[in-house]
């Protein structure tokens, strides 16, 4: 398993151990450098597959925590700084671990690995879903769901290599899924985990596209921060 990182620091040096240890640990792969959270919120929204934060905390215009608070399903998050006071906070939030400048290869190793044992702990977890279609149960994750569409008197739950066809309702299949699952249109309702682009009023995921409707477009948008 490995972890998809982005680096969140003002300070060249910072992002330079930083970039270097992620690159020494086998399972952490860092995707970007970002200087700032504006820079983080643009590679955020266009990839939905980042696991994990090294967010500095004290960065100009907005901070770290800032930053982190404002996100409506953020990646889990390491902190770092150079000051001790904000480490209560940073707990407050949840994050994986804290880290203060300067910090030793074998201290970043031990946050890095609280990350991956939670990780691994969610992939652990039986998560699936019971859809029932031609009276056979179908167990499936939430994950493996590209997106779903109410198809007449049906829903289409619709997967890498299969299409699920239940006679279940729109709604009521929203209520068995995670908050990652998105409304877009009357008729469509995706998984952001799995979207690759948003052009105009067409969302691709995979060799797919889902239309979004002007009823939905604002809150979907809003759904991506």
């Amino acid at each position: 398993m490995k972890l998809n990182c982005l680096i969140i620091d003002d300070e060249p040096s910072s992002q330079s151990v930083l970039k270097i240890f992620c690159d020494d640990v086998e399972f952490l792969n860092a995707v970007s450098i970002c200087n700032n959270a504006l820079e983080a919120i643009s590679i955020l929204n266009s990839q939905k597959d980042i696991d994990l934060l090294f967010l500095d905390i004290n960065m100009p215009k907005l901070s770290g925590l800032e930053f982190y608070k404002s996100m409506q399903h953020p990646p889990d998050v390491i902190f770092t700084t150079a000051y001790s006071e904000f480490a209560l906070e940073g707990f407050e939030v949840n994050a994986i671990d804290y880290l203060l400048k300067p910090f030793s290869f074998e201290r970043f190793l031990a946050a890095a690995n609280k990350a991956l044992n939670k990780k691994k702990s969610e992939n652990n977890s039986d998560d699936a879903i019971l859809i029932k279609a031609n009276k056979v149960l179908h167990k499936v994750h939430p994950d493996d769901i590209l997106f779903v569409e109410a198809f007449g008197d049906y829903v289409k739950v619709h997967q890498e290599h299969s299409i699920i066809t239940t006679n279940s309702t729109f709604t009521n299949i929203l209520k068995l899924l995670p908050n990652q699952f998105v409304r877009c249109h009357k008729s469509f309702a995706v998984n952001l985990k799995k979207m690759n682009s948003l052009a105009g009023n067409v969302i691709t995921i995979g060799d797919k596209t889902v239309p979004i409707g002007q009823t939905y477009k604002s809150d979907f948008l809003k759904s991506l921060n």
